[in-house]
């Protein structure tokens, strides 16, 4: 976002610094200018800002069509740090030790008392954020990708701009059968925060999660889905500003294109829920 440029230039050294062959980077200026970066960094500066799916794919192409002159896409926050000078090289030998491998999500960690949030680790029996594991979705700011996933069912979705967009992807790459993986090995260091600090988040988590559903799941599931995220935002008690936002984008999300309608398999559905998490919750 070009506010943190002290942030920025810690995670290119973290970067720079890793094992194994250099990892060719390029920062995204979404809707900024970019901050002084070091020799050899790209940078993409967008006249507007798209969002963080919109920005992302961005860099994604700044690799070539759907990133294919690599093999491997990492993303990263530009205010994450990689403590550990070995995460890339995990990368490369996970993904060619599994070649149906599509996507690696990272641990985020606090960079000062070390621990995890529990809505960072990316399955329902999450008490145990330093236990590995295959997943149904991922996260985007501390992630990698097989570039091949891209190339077969498509980006992040952009109209999503904020919230959802990783399980969006994800639930595309599960139903043409590849393995998500959260590594508890690969950390990034990140500040604890609040999603709410963004003054979208009631509103686009609303719509976002019926556009989910509305592009992907079955018929049948769309409303169960949708009537047990209601259930649980309500028993949640949010304040009074915060249901209105949300339930106006409940509305927005049923009354406003969602892209393109490709539901999974019922197959699929039964795979997501021998992961632990069905597509109802």
């Amino acid at each position: 976002m070009g506010n943190r440029p002290a942030e920025l230039r810690a995670l290119l050294d973290s970067v720079a610094k890793q094992d194994g062959d250099p990892v060719e980077v390029v920062v995204v200026g979404n809707g900024s200018p970019v901050p002084e970066v070091p020799a050899g960094v790209r940078t993409v500066e967008l006249p507007e800002n798209l969002g963080i799916p919109g920005g992302r794919n961005v860099g994604i192409e700044a690799f070539g069509p759907s990133g294919g002159d690599v093999d491997i896409l990492m993303f990263l926050d530009d205010d994450g740090l990689l403590p550990l000078t070995d995460t890339a090289q995990k990368c490369r030998e996970a993904f060619a030790a599994d070649a149906r491998l599509g996507i690696v999500s990272f641990r985020i960690a606090d960079p000062d008392t070390g621990e995890t949030q529990r809505r960072h680790v990316p399955r329902l029996r999450a008490a145990d954020p330093l236990r590995s594991s295959r997943v149904t979705t991922f996260l985007g700011g501390a992630s990698a990708c097989r570039t091949r996933v891209i190339a077969e069912v498509g980006a992040l979705p952009g109209e999503f701009f904020y919230a959802h967009e990783e399980t969006d992807l994800a639930w595309r790459a599960l139903d043409a059968g590849w393995q998500i993986d959260y590594r508890a090995d690969m950390v990034l260091h990140h500040p604890t925060t609040a999603p709410s600090r963004h003054a979208v988040y009631h509103r686009m988590v609303a719509r976002n999660r019926v556009w989910l559903a509305r592009r992907n799941l079955p018929a049948p599931l769309i409303p169960v889905y949708l009537g047990v995220w209601l259930l649980l935002t309500l028993a949640r008690r949010p304040s009074g500003p915060a249901l209105r936002a949300w339930l106006g984008g409940f509305k927005e999300g049923w009354t406003s294109p969602c892209g393109p309608r490709r539901p999974m398999r019922w197959r699929t559905v039964w795979r997501l829920t021998r992961l632990g998490r069905p597509p109802v919750i």
